[in-house]
């Protein structure tokens, strides 16, 4: 009697098992963001008043306790100058592009670098588009320029973390490492949101704005790769 064959592994640059209907997918996930991102802008854009009463309610509450607590403030600039800032997380994306390339996968390396490429072109973008202006303090912690929405910082770390976290996963990571290198992606997220407010840098709503887009742009991302990039390469 014939044992049931087991299906190969599958190649970093083979696509998907088809999801079933109604499934979120990273398309549908993807208009979903994408929506939220143009409401937010929209919102931000007319100066919404209920917004910007919630944004300027939180900033001031975060920049009493940041001006109190300095040895605080100072751990949050290390986290957003180094840990998480921009170009650390460019970095890790370089990473992530050389090892798949010189693995063979090409043109998976391609459409990660190309997908952070895109990210900061549309971070830029937006913030010339909307022109908002930063918060201002009498006595600031730190300092920032260019305009304030979306939040580069929260973008890039948005895009970074879901591009390699999708990675890992197309490889085939799971179990305990998997668990931990989630955790640490969805905090390294979150975290670098918290720093930019609590330095006075930036609105919430900017923050909130660069989790949409970066999220937005992965989803997409993804399922263009998935859907269309692939099948046309092969």
């Amino acid at each position: 009697m014939q044992s049931p064959a087991v299906p190969p592994p599958s190649r970093p640059d083979s696509p998907s098992p088809s999801t079933p209907p109604g499934a979120v997918t990273p398309a549908r996930a993807g208009v979903v963001l994408g929506l939220a991102s143009l409401v937010l802008v929209a919102l931000v854009a007319a100066e919404w008043g209920p917004l910007l009463s919630w944004d300027r309610s939180v900033a001031v509450d975060l920049h009493r306790q940041a001006v109190a607590d300095p040895g605080l403030t100072h751990a949050n600039r290390i986290l957003t100058d180094w840990a998480w800032d921009p170009w650390t997380m460019r970095l890790l994306t370089a990473v992530a592009f050389f090892v798949l390339w010189f693995r063979g996968s090409r043109l998976l390396a391609c459409w990660v670098a190309l997908t952070s490429l895109v990210g900061a072109l549309i971070s830029q973008g937006v913030k010339s588009a909307v022109g908002r202006e930063r918060p201002t303090w009498p006595d600031p912690v730190d300092s920032a320029h260019y305009a304030a929405f979306p939040s580069g910082h929260a973008m890039t770390a948005a895009v970074t973390v879901g591009m390699l976290l999708w990675l890992l996963r197309r490889h085939g990571l799971t179990g305990p490492l998997w668990t931990v290198l989630l955790v640490v992606g969805i905090v390294s997220v979150i975290g670098v949101g918290f720093t930019r407010v609590w330095l006075g840098v930036h609105w919430s709503s900017d923050v909130i704005g660069g989790w949409l887009f970066g999220t937005c742009l992965v989803a997409l991302s993804i399922a263009t790769y998935e859907g269309r990039a692939l099948s046309r390469w092969r």
